[in-house]
């Protein structure tokens, strides 16, 4: 048997570069209160019910309140979590014994009865992660401290994905107490406790006293939501805000000037992505997919869009994802060699459709710069700009023709970047907005989840890669770096490689 202490995922630490030169006007400006974080987010979150939402900016927020049985640290390690130790007894067998004296932020303490009321939750409530689990069968409960977890099949993710903010250990008083509008009252073992939501505008958190690893540095962490890139900066240069999460390119070129700021930039697990609905007419036909990708300058747009601050994309997985297939050609610009697959696909005269968005800065440019492309092969293309919530939820729904989306490999792991995103098990919340399937690419992507072989594994998702590629459910985009940014006064802050930024030991000087 073997003790399970800590899973190295990436061989190096992810390099973090923080950037501060020039002199700027607020360089002497003091915290507006030290005992409050602010931390400003392009968008709200959700739900702050982890089984009910699987998207980041509910996420950030969630990993304040609540833990996992593993923790992942912010150079994607994992470590022991809720969890004091694991024997991995068999292939398909883990024993777990819990730490003692956890509480929960309604004054119970964390027992091995709500670890087997989470997961069974998860899988009642067909939670958008479920999947992360989807090889567990059951957990038996042996005392309030021990369980086991019994798998129906080995998975050598399993472990990692027990460190997933959706995999959060929930309480089952307050679950049941909360009913359907639990997403509004979470209850946690986290350092912060929830405390108010003014939906749109802001989350409030407050200091866990009893939390098992002591107070956290800050009293409160305000959220606030903004979602223009530059109005974020600018809170950030006033000193209404501590700390900004994904700083707008052309924003980061300009806070990297100032004294005041420290902008932070971090190689990420993120690829942006232009989707298509293949369900709709004439995105079921691969050769309209193909002339698509053909017809757009991915690396021209990219560089425009980022600023330098991202790597056009050849493919769906980043290249610092386990089993991403660095190889694949990319498809490159060819107006001419569009509008021949367009012809034969009898579209020689072109069509009409749209392309939604929300509104990210860098999505809408990247779909005015396709705008222009697609003209010229007779593609007269409209964009629609929406909220993020509802666009989420439309998307979903598979009321779209095509669409900008982004997903991050939180896990490090082929697993993660592939299943949830072109699996036919997984239409609509879950990940798959494009509804392409493909019998091979699914029993390859059901190969490597289940097979612990490493070298079964990576052929099952090299050849997985290059599938997607040629049937072309997507224009693959972008790899983005992270980029954040604080006042010179917050201590502690290291970003999170996934975009999970753990705020317990982050503080106002």
């Amino acid at each position: 048997m073997r003790k399970g202490i800590l899973i190295a995922l990436l061989g190096a630490l992810v390099a973090v570069l923080i950037i501060g030169c020039g002199a700027d006007q607020t360089g002497d400006a003091k915290p507006q209160n030290t005992d409050v974080l602010v931390v400003v987010s392009p968008a709200d979150a959700r739900s702050l019910d982890p089984q009910a939402t699987n998207d980041q900016a509910s996420a950030r927020v969630m990993n304040q309140i609540y833990e996992t049985l593993m923790y992942q640290t912010e150079d994607l390690e994992v470590e022991l979590g809720l969890v004091s130790d694991y024997t991995v007894e068999s292939e398909t067998e883990y024993l777990f014994t819990l730490r003692e004296g956890v509480m929960f932020h309604n004054g119970e303490e964390l027992t091995a009865d709500d670890v087997k009321f989470t997961f069974e939750r998860m899988r009642e409530v067909n939670s958008p992660a479920a999947f992360l689990v989807a090889a567990l069968d059951r957990v038996e409960v042996i005392d309030d401290y021990t369980f086991r977890m019994i798998l129906d099949f080995p998975f050598g993710p399993f472990i990692t994905h027990l460190g997933h903010p959706a995999t959060a250990i929930l309480n089952r008083t307050a679950v049941e107490a909360g009913g359907e509008d639990y997403g509004r009252n979470p209850v946690g073992t986290g350092p912060f406790k929830f405390v108010q939501w003014r939906s749109g505008d802001s989350i409030t958190l407050e200091r866990f006293e009893d939390y098992r690893l002591g107070p956290a540095a800050s009293r409160e962490v305000r959220f606030r939501f903004i979602s223009e890139d530059t109005n974020r900066a600018i809170a950030l240069e006033t000193g209404e805000a501590d700390i900004i999460y994904d700083v707008g390119p052309n924003d980061f070129d300009n806070l990297v000037e100032m004294d005041s700021i420290d902008a932070i930039q971090s190689e990420g697990l993120t690829t942006f992505y232009m989707g298509f609905n293949v369900e709709k007419e004439p995105f079921d036909d691969v050769r309209v997919r193909r002339a698509i990708n053909l017809a757009v300058d991915v690396e021209t747009a990219t560089d425009v869009a980022f600023r330098g601050y991202a790597t056009a994309a050849r493919g769906p997985l980043a290249p610092n994802v386990l089993f991403a297939n660095n190889d694949l050609p990319g498809y490159g610009y060819d107006p001419d060699q569009a509008r021949e697959l367009l012809a034969e696909a009898g579209y020689a005269d072109g069509f009409r459709t749209s392309i939604w968005t929300n509104d990210n800065p860098v999505r809408i440019r990247y779909a005015e710069i396709f705008q222009e492309q697609l003209a010229q092969v007779g593609i007269d293309l409209n964009i629609e700009i929406m909220e993020f919530a509802p666009y989420l939820d439309r998307t979903a729904q598979g009321e779209h023709d095509m669409f900008m989306l982004g997903w991050v490999a939180v896990t490090g792991d082929a697993d993660y970047g592939l299943y949830s995103l072109f699996h036919s098990s997984e239409f609509g919340d879950a990940g798959n907005r494009t509804f392409w399937a493909n019998d091979e690419v699914d029993r390859l992507l059901d190969l490597g989840k289940t097979d612990p072989d490493p070298e079964v594994r990576r052929d099952a998702y090299y050849r997985a890669q290059e599938i997607i590629f040629e049937e072309a459910p997507w224009v693959f985009l972008a790899f983005r770096d992270e980029l954040n940014a604080t006042r010179n006064w917050v201590e502690g802050f290291v970003p999170h490689t996934a975009g999970h930024h753990k705020l317990y030991q982050v503080f106002n000087n």
